[in-house]
């Protein structure tokens, strides 16, 4: 499928969903169940791929108009420099995140909150750490 047209689905999806989430924030009093948090995920949802459609079609109308932008463009993302400083920044905001979320599941653990909650987040906290293990071994493995 096209990358323009993906767009357009992406945004129109987006449009959806938040409209469709403040409907069901609007048309419900007194709403039970999952019905309490359903509509605030669909207006979420829809944000975020209103957003990432939007940006995209912007993105592709303006690599249209500026074909030697466009390739200067395609030139800074595919550059090793920029590839090894964007990879060295998300091991720093990785090695930041470990700490930063640990913390937060001890500060919400001592605060009492709901046991589920709570597993939830250290599940989430387990799955990212054994991910970095697995990665790290099979790199050691290649390199």
């Amino acid at each position: 499928m096209n990358k323009l047209v993906s767009s357009y689905i992406f945004t129109v999806l987006g449009i959806g969903m938040l409209a469709g989430g403040l409907y069901f924030i609007k048309a419900f009093e007194d709403p039970e169940g999952m019905l309490r948090a359903l509509p605030y995920i669909c207006v979420g949802v829809g944000c975020v791929l209103f957003g990432h459609g939007i940006g995209e079609v912007i993105l592709q109308h303006a690599m249209k108009r500026a074909p030697a932008a466009a390739k200067q463009l395609e030139i800074d993302q595919n550059d090793e420099r920029n590839l090894a400083i964007a990879n060295r920044a998300k091991a720093k905001a990785y090695d930041m995140m470990t700490f930063v979320f640990g913390a937060l599941i001890l500060a919400l653990s001592l605060m009492g909150i709901d046991l589920i909650i709570l597993l939830l987040l250290i599940f989430a906290y387990l799955i990212i750490l054994v991910s970095n293990s697995y990665y790290r071994f099979k790199y050691y493995k290649e390199m």
